[in-house]
């Protein structure tokens, strides 16, 4: 630790004695200067960690003129560090990595190991697989930014924003965090196995001039992201949780994709059809009913052959029914069902 840096610290805890004595918690070193990384005008990142809003004074920022170094002193509280936990990006080496120089509450300093704790284990779990698609999900709406704006500028924050929620979720995918600097973010990604194309992808955008050639790149790295995180999910075979669902398909939407055949209305049968796909889609997340590419059957010039399309898969799904040991409950009337219903 060098003399300005120890001279920050000590001054934080000075002021935290004077304004919020009750406030400051304990102070980590992580980033450059903890990792070893650091060069003659690397700042200070600082974890202070506080415990009431008063702490926040001990906030602030400053240049230093001698050095030509720049220094943003924040605070982080728990809402902070437990947000970290939760890992909705790979930026937590503060979190997990800081080098406690100052404690002033055990308490806080045993919280701190816990939580670090708690977070080795949600980078092992397949709850992080979560986060990793919540993070594709943001970087995908960054690319239909691109589309959206159409200055060169604006694109390339959009492409910042593509590649910076990528970056997160390549890592998390691998149960892993940044532990450095931008600088080596190429050395990091580098152990763990990714394709040279992703990171010869990602220097071709920071150079660009030009907005398709953008907007292309940031489509190869989005399909190759998620063909990277494609998880080879153990699925469930058929079973009796299915009850119900054949049904479902059959009230929602199978009577209204006739009704817009016979009123020849294309929309209907389109959005009708699409919720019979979702639905497929979501259900063989989890267990193996196999494959149902409705919408690349439907035919928006022949909605008559969407009726047709249904059935066919509905019979399909039935057979999923019978070997789950789910039979389809028809009645010839009301009153057979009504019988039935109130006989069980």
């Amino acid at each position: 630790m060098n003399h300005v840096n120890q001279k920050i610290i000590d001054a934080v805890i000075a002021k935290a004695e004077k304004v919020c004595p009750d406030s400051l918690a304990l102070i980590g070193v992580y980033g450059s200067v903890a990792t070893g990384d650091e060069y003659q005008k690397s700042d200070l990142d600082l974890l202070i960690l506080i415990q009431d809003d008063e702490g926040w004074k001990l906030g602030t920022g400053f240049l230093l003129n001698d050095s030509g170094v720049g220094y943003d002193i924040y605070c982080t509280d728990w809402n902070g560090l437990r947000f970290d936990a939760e890992c909705h990006h790979a930026q937590i080496s503060k979190l997990m990595d800081s080098r406690i120089v100052y404690v002033k509450n055990e308490e806080a300093y045993d919280e701190l190991c816990k939580l670090r704790e708690q977070t080795k284990l949600f980078l092992q779990s397949e709850k992080r697989f979560q986060r990793v698609h919540e993070l594709i999900e943001k970087a995908k709406i960054s690319y239909a930014n691109s589309y959206l704006h159409e200055g060169l500028g604006q694109v390339r924050l959009d492409a910042f924003g593509v590649m910076h929620s990528l970056l997160d979720a390549m890592m998390l995918y691998h149960g892993v965090y940044f532990r450095r600097g931008v600088k080596r973010t190429f050395e990091e990604l580098a152990n763990l196995p990714i394709e040279e194309v992703f990171t010869n992808t990602l220097r071709k955008v920071s150079s660009s001039k030009d907005i398709s050639e953008l907007r292309d790149l940031l489509k190869s790295l989005l399909l190759y992201a998620e063909s990277h995180i494609q998880q080879e999910k153990q699925k469930e075979a058929p079973s009796l949780e299915l009850a119900g669902t054949y049904e479902e398909m059959y009230s929602n939407w199978r009577n209204k994709v006739e009704e817009a055949a016979v009123n020849m209305d294309v929309f209907s049968a389109f959005m009708n059809m699409c919720n019979l796909q979702e639905m497929f889609l979501d259900i063989s997340s989890e267990a193996d009913i196999g494959t149902y590419n409705i919408m690349e059957e439907y035919n928006p010039d022949c909605l008559e052959d969407n009726v047709r399309i249904y059935d066919q898969y509905l019979q399909k799904y039935e057979e999923v029914y019978k070997k789950a040991g789910i039979t389809v409950k028809r009645f010839s009337d009301v009153n057979e069902f009504a019988a039935d219903y109130l006989g069980n």
